[in-house]
């Protein structure tokens, strides 16, 4: 390893080195002949950076203290006297930097860990995560997650709620999984971590978590009729078979926007969606008129979709502003999950056997031994899945046979 007076003048003077024959990097270390343990990295890259090096508890340190032309030789000695100074009494800078790295980890750092840590997260939770953390508590981002207190939390929460106590609690809920997660991600050099608890456990400890009732609105079977009306005026096709689709099957809006056509078995008669909320891969029979209604479908498909996008090409998202034409033509107010609780209401109105009425809505059977034995067959859900559909055009007043 040379030894060289670290100067300007002679620090300009050093050639790159080449790489190695086959492409790789080289690199070379001039040490100072002056300061013990002071010394400059030169790479075939073309980079020149001081460094110091010297023994602590009885291993080697090497610690990159700036490059050539961002700091002087002489500025770069004087920054090597003191981190050899601190290696000396036994300080470990790489330690040292490493912790205060990590008691610098912001709210974004921990978010971003968060998700690249949870690959199986779904688009539509991606989204709602977006939506609270990025967007309720964007402030905070840049904030040091040991510096987010609990009294900021429970403000936060209190100022949120102002707006909607449902997006509050949504917020501090997705907040507490991050702070959990950074409880185990983050650890001191002893391994403790850096986090003395999670701040959002205040909101349970003082019970200020926001009530909020379930929603349960849903089609009566008087509102059938005005609302299949108005959903025949529009004028996307699409968007029409979308909206029935979901009433008639019960399926989330997700499920059925995200349906292919290779998962559509007209010799069977069934369709399936593969990836569910509940990560159980969900195959429904048709109705007459869900046939109907995706043999028309697929005579004049172009794309994957069942319900393609008009716009790109991905699968339909979803359609507000006919929702909002719907509800302006018949003052129905609705969700489209307030199809699917349609669907259910149905369902159970109509005496399906509660084994069946889960298998339609993919319901897990929780703490059922029993139902753990039993292996689903499509065609037990067929009939079920008729009776539904013959209700729902009964109230709506179609006749399967007008529809096309």
């Amino acid at each position: 390893m040379p030894k060289i007076r670290l100067s300007n003048s002679r620090i300009v003077k050093i050639e790159i080195p080449p790489p190695t024959p086959d492409g790789k990097k080289t690199q070379v270390f001039y040490r100072d002949d002056q300061l013990i343990g002071f010394g400059l990295r030169v790479t075939s890259a073309g980079s020149k950076s001081y460094f110091v090096e010297k023994r602590v508890d009885g291993k080697n340190k090497r610690v990159t203290l700036g490059k050539h032309g961002q700091i002087t030789p002489e500025q770069a000695r004087k920054i090597a006297q003191k981190v050899l100074g601190d290696m000396t009494t036994g300080v470990d800078p790489i330690a040292e930097r490493r912790e205060r790295a990590i008691q610098s980890v912001t709210l974004r750092d921990a978010y971003y860990d968060y998700l690249n840590s949870r690959k199986d997260l779904k688009p539509n939770t991606l989204l709602d995560y977006k939506r609270c953390i990025e967007g309720s508590l964007g402030d905070w981002l840049q904030k040091p997650i040991t510096s987010i207190t609990k009294d900021m939390v429970e403000k936060r929460h209190s100022d949120l709620g102002k707006r909607s106590h449902a997006r509050a609690n949504n917020t501090m809920r997705v907040l507490r999984a991050l702070f959990n997660y950074a409880l185990e991600k983050y650890e001191n050099r002893d391994g403790s971590a850096i986090l003395s608890g999670n701040p959002v456990n205040r909101l349970s400890k003082n019970r200020a978590w926001y009530t909020v009732k379930r929603r349960q609105t849903l089609l009566t079977p008087t509102q059938l009729k005005p609302w299949f009306e108005a959903t025949l005026k529009l004028n996307q096709e699409t968007t029409r078979d979308y909206l029935h689709f979901i009433l008639f099957t019960g399926l989330r809006r997700s499920e059925a926007s995200q349906l292919e056509w290779d998962n559509v078995d007209f010799d069977e008669g069934s369709f399936l969606i593969p990836d569910t909320k509940n990560r159980e891969p969900h195959r429904l029979p048709m109705s007459d008129y869900l046939e109907d209604l995706l043999k028309r479908r697929y005579f004049a498909a172009e794309k994957k979709w069942v319900f393609p996008s008009p716009v790109n090409n991905g699968p339909l998202t979803e359609p507000r502003t006919a929702i909002t034409r719907i509800t302006e033509q018949t003052g129905i107010e609705f969700k489209l999950h307030d199809l699917r609780r349609t669907f259910i209401t149905i369902a159970e109105s109509l005496d399906i056997p509660a084994f069946a009425l889960k298998r339609l809505l993919n319901h897990k059977f929780s703490n059922d031994v029993t139902a753990g034995y039993i292996v689903p067959s499509i065609e037990r859900l067929r009939e079920p899945m008729q009776r539904i559909t013959d209700y729902i055009l009964e109230k709506a007043e179609i006749d399967n046979d007008d529809l096309g």
